[in-house]
């Protein structure tokens, strides 16, 4: 029996992307293969040496990330006393995310880890980054954060900040709210 009321229509699902689809499992895959590689290296060579491997990678990713880390801040530093913006990259991402592959436990990650600091191989992976990173953003539907990024890129390329100041017309706001006071625009 119906009361003549429509019936709601069933919501639609979001379609989740393949990241988010895929993510979980390409995880576990990596956790049991990092597992798999820990017990047969254990098995061969035993199991102090695996322990021994594993904190010599902590250690060394450590050193990577804090030697990364300083570069970075120094080219920072050295380009505000300058006075021109920061050379882009430098490869101080790279060498942080080899350093945290390497702190990670498994041998898999430190294989990764040991490849992404060596400079041939941060070359060709930022260029490849930049290249689907640049793709996404063109692809970026009009009004949304790629194209905003865009917009801004191309317009403001620089980064300047235009001062400006707010004009209102009161003359629409009844009553006593267009006479109150306004906190100043400026810090």
């Amino acid at each position: 029996m119906t009361t003549g009321a429509p019936t709601p229509p069933q919501p639609t699902r979001t379609r989740r992307s393949r990241l988010r689809r895929y993510l979980p499992l390409g995880i576990a895959v990596w956790l049991v293969l990092e597992i798999w590689l820990l017990t047969q290296v254990a098995g061969a060579a035993g199991g102090l040496t695996v322990f021994l491997l594993l904190v010599a990678g902590a250690v060394a990713g450590s050193v990577v990330i804090k030697r990364a880390g300083r570069r970075a801040f120094r080219s920072l530093n050295e380009a505000l006393q300058r006075g021109v913006p920061p050379e882009r990259g430098g490869g101080n991402g790279l060498m942080m995310l080899g350093g945290l592959l390497l702190m990670i436990p498994g041998l898999l990650s430190d294989a990764v880890g040991l490849l992404l600091l060596i400079p041939p191989v941060q070359k060709a992976v930022s260029r490849a980054a930049e290249r689907v990173f640049e793709r996404k953003l063109h692809r970026a539907a009009p009004g949304s954060l790629g194209d905003a990024f865009q917009q801004a890129r191309i317009h403001r390329p620089d980064g300047k900040v235009v001062q400006g100041e707010v004009i209102r017309d009161d003359a629409d706001v009844p009553g006593d709210a267009a006479r109150e006071p306004r906190p100043p625009l400026t810090r």
